[in-house]
Parts: structure tokens; sequence; C-alpha cells
């Protein structure tokens, strides 16, 4: 997946955060920086410096009494690659690691197979989606009820192989997968390329919603994840008063209805998780 380099905040987050190490909330107040691991280019999240994970992090640093210091990344092969590098060991290349990474999936196998770091906090939980139009699919119970219609949906991501696997390949012919996102996905939906767009809820909701000309829901699959996944926090194991606050921090934007304001400010219903 390619991404965009942030430029002068990221390159000195960078700076900040090499070599280190697990930072204690103490270090954290006396460097006055908070460095916030973002995935590049992951709308509505993070795209060119904005997005929900953004004003999350800067949230976070104001909480605890810092300053924000984003430090973007291109995501690696595997969420294992992006923990060794961003939480609890530093790329290769010289930078990171990060103080806190952000939009971790808060998931059992991988917190077993992860000791060296610490996952917690979740802030969020996405779906798979389907939106279409609904003057052309006024119902849509099953994915055979999309009949002969294109659908446009990311090929290389969960939503792609979903519907490219579904009922044994049956609506192949009739996928557009050229699109990078499920926003670009959503887009090709506006603009009447096709009769309906799949990718993640935070996709679809940051394209359309608000507008009656569409509906958003569930991909009707049963290989689905039905409760779909949790996105979180992680820092390097030994933070522990670093996760802890944190984690106040994070609940203190909740009860005080800051993280559902984040949320809705880029059009997507926040899911507590």
């Amino acid at each position: 997946m390619k991404r965009r380099t942030l430029l002068a905040g990221g390159l000195a987050a960078a700076a900040w955060g090499h070599g280190a190490g697990a930072a204690t909330l103490a270090q954290v107040r006396e460097r006055g920086r908070l460095i916030v691991g973002l995935y590049e280019d992951m709308p509505p999240f993070h795209v060119k410096g904005r997005g929900i994970d953004v004003e999350l992090g800067q949230a976070l640093a104001e909480a605890l009494g810092v300053k924000f210091a984003p430090l973007p990344f291109h995501a690696d092969e595997n969420m294992a690659d992006d923990l060794r590098n961003m939480v609890w060991k530093g790329h290769y290349l010289g930078h990171g690691p990060a103080d806190v990474l952000l939009h971790v999936p808060v998931d059992r196998p991988l917190i077993e197979a992860t000791p060296q770091a610490h996952i917690f906090g979740p802030y969020y939980r996405e779906r798979v989606m389907l939106a279409r139009r609904v003057d052309e699919l006024p119902r849509l119970e099953t994915l055979s009820q999309l009949g002969t219609r294109r659908v446009a949906v990311p090929g290389q991501t969960l939503a792609g192989w979903l519907l490219i696997g579904a009922d044994g390949g049956a609506y192949r012919e009739q996928l557009l997968t050229q699109w990078k996102d499920g926003c670009e996905a959503a887009r090709a939906l506006q603009r009447g390329e096709v009769a309906a767009a799949a990718g993640l809820a935070s996709e679809l909701e940051s394209v359309l919603a608000g507008d009656d000309a569409y509906r958003i829901e569930p991909l009707p699959s049963p290989r689905a994840p039905r409760d779909g996944w949790a996105a979180g926090l992680a820092v390097k194991r030994d933070a522990t008063d670093l996760a802890e606050a944190l984690q106040q921090a994070l609940n203190g934007l909740t009860q005080a209805g800051r993280l559902g304001e984040i949320f809705a400010k880029y059009k997507v219903a926040w899911r507590p998780a």
C-alpha cells in the first residue's frame, strides 16, 4: 500500500522518535511532546496531515499537557512488522519508535503474538459495509440481488477479497477493483459509474453520509466479520504509566463527547468498541 509522507512535522517527529525506546510518562512530559505513530494515506483517519487519528492524537497529547508530534509512516507487510517498527524496536531505516501507535487492531491473537507491545484502548469499531443507490437497489438483503449491476470495491482489501470470493466467485465479472480504498469506490458510486460500492464503514460514510440517495449497510455475506473489529492504541510493553495516562485521557475524551465530535467532523458515525 503506497502512502504519502508528511513534511516538516513528520520529519521532526522521526528525529525525536529515533532511539527513544519505551518512554515513561515523566519522560514524555519532560520532552514536552507525545510522538504519535500515524498510518500514511488512510482516509478518513489520516491524509496529508488531516483526519480522525490526527485529531485524536492531538487531543491525547493535550490531555497529557504536551505538544503533539506526528510520526507518519508507510504500512509494512503485516501488523507485526508495524508494531516492531513503530512501537517496540524502530525501523531499520532509522525512524521510530513512536511513544504510541494509533489504529492498532485490539485482537487477542495479535496481542498474544506480540509480547513486546501493550495493545489497549479500543476507540472505534470498524466494519465492512456496502453502499448502494436507493433508486437502483431499493433493498439488498443478499448479494444475489445485485443481479449483473457493477460494484466498485478496492481489490486489495478485506472488502475486495470478500466480494471476489462470494458465492463461489459469482460476482467477479461485475466488480471494478482498481480503487485504492473505499473512499475512491464511494466516489465512483457518486459519479453514477456503479450501482454499489464496498469498503470500510468509515470510508463509505466519510463520502456518502447525509445523502439520502444512498444507503450504507453491512455487507450481506456470511464471511464478513459480523461485529467488525476494534481499533486501539499500542505502546511498548514496559511503558505502563504512559499507557495508563493515555487510557485515562481516552476515557475522558469519550465521556466528554469529544471523541464522537471528532468522528462526526469527518461524517463518520462513532461506534464504540
